[in-house]
């Protein structure tokens, strides 16, 4: 079956993207989708207790965003902005720069700090994708990657144009482990109150972690949905949380992920769970789009995504593309906040 990407396209004016988060965390709003039913209710984010029931697992992804641009020079004085993608071992990084055609193989920049360190970075190599290995020095006594994370500062998404005046909105409450270029924006809307009503409601809450790459924001530029390449981005699952998803699903209970990010850890390792029983770190590139069967995620909470994208296909698959294009257009009409930013969907 050919799946035409013009299928997942609608039209969003630019005051609709949201460009600063809600405060407090918890009073965005909330569009509650009940693709049984063929309901959809309004509601403030707070609300979202009230949808679950003892026994329920939630699934939160506690990746955190790295500092990762970094602006340098050249011996010369030309400026280079260099945007950490991926460390391949210690010191070296997969790196974006730009320009990309002045760091030229042997190259060194040079990066600014204010702790009378100097930080070096030298191309080792030009992938053939035009991404830049580069090897990073430092003179101090912090670690390398401490180092380059105090003079980065946090990549927002391309369609923010307003700098946040506070890092951590950016983050989850939740988030520890450093990796990620991006949010699971999904989660900005928890608060510590709402994980303590939701435990007391008899709600498990287990972590996994997955780190956002720069590709959870490229369009599909194919015609056919089926042509896509998907990124790959490296995750990591506890031996302790396969446990708990196993018993969950063998007593029926019901798994309720927090964003796409997390339902890719869930549906990647329900292939063969057997495969992760004792934990697992590595890459996934799992492509979900309609009419693919979920096997482990029953429920999903998740932002407004972009139009031609994989998250809005993975949502079309869950929800159906008719009720999930319907939703948006009725998200729009109601003034909901798109994006990274925005508002969020509960979709049953």
């Amino acid at each position: 079956m050919n799946l035409m990407i013009d299928l997942y396209d609608y039209q969003l004016a630019q005051e609709r993207i949201a460009q600063k988060a809600c405060e407090p965390r918890d009073s965005s709003k909330l569009m509650v989708i009940n693709k049984k039913l063929k309901t959809i209710e309004h509601r403030i984010f707070s609300d979202i207790v009230d949808y679950f029931l003892p026994g329920d697992v939630l699934v939160i992804n506690n990746t955190r965003v790295i500092p990762a641009r970094l602006f340098g020079q050249k011996a010369t004085g030309a400026y280079v902005e260099t945007f950490l993608l991926k460390e391949v071992e210690n010191g070296i990084w997969e790196t974006l720069c730009k320009p990309g055609k002045r760091v030229k193989k042997g190259t060194t920049l040079y990066f600014p700090n204010y702790s009378n360190t100097t930080i070096t970075g030298t191309c080792l190599d030009i992938k053939e994708n035009g991404n830049r290995m580069i090897a990073f020095e430092n003179n101090g006594s912090s670690t390398i990657n401490e180092s380059l994370f105090s003079i980065g500062t946090l990549p927002l998404p391309p369609y923010i144009h307003e700098t946040t005046e506070e890092n951590e909105r950016y983050q989850t409450i939740y988030a520890e482990k450093n990796g990620a270029v991006a949010a699971p924006t999904a989660g900005l809307h928890f608060t510590k109150y709402l994980f303590e009503k939701l435990i007391s409601k008899g709600v498990q809450i287990i972590k996994v972690t997955l780190h956002v790459g720069l590709g959870t924001f490229r369009p599909i530029s194919e015609t056919i949905v089926e042509n896509h390449i998907m990124h790959s981005e490296e995750f990591h699952v506890t031996p302790d949380s396969i446990q708990a998803l196993v018993k969950a699903k063998e007593k029926g209970n019901r798994i309720i992920a927090v964003g796409t990010t997390s339902v890719r850890v869930l549906e990647t390792i329900a292939r063969d769970i057997g495969h992760y029983a004792n934990g697992f770190s590595g890459h996934t590139n799992i492509y979900i789009y309609p009419p693919y069967q979920f096997k482990m995620v029953d429920a999903m909470i998740t932002n407004f995504h972009l139009p031609r994208s994989t998250l809005l296909l993975l949502i079309s698959a869950f929800s159906g593309r008719q009720t999930i294009m319907a939703a948006y257009q009725t998200a729009i009409d109601n003034n909901y906040r798109f994006y990274s930013f925005g508002d969020a969907c509960l979709l049953l």
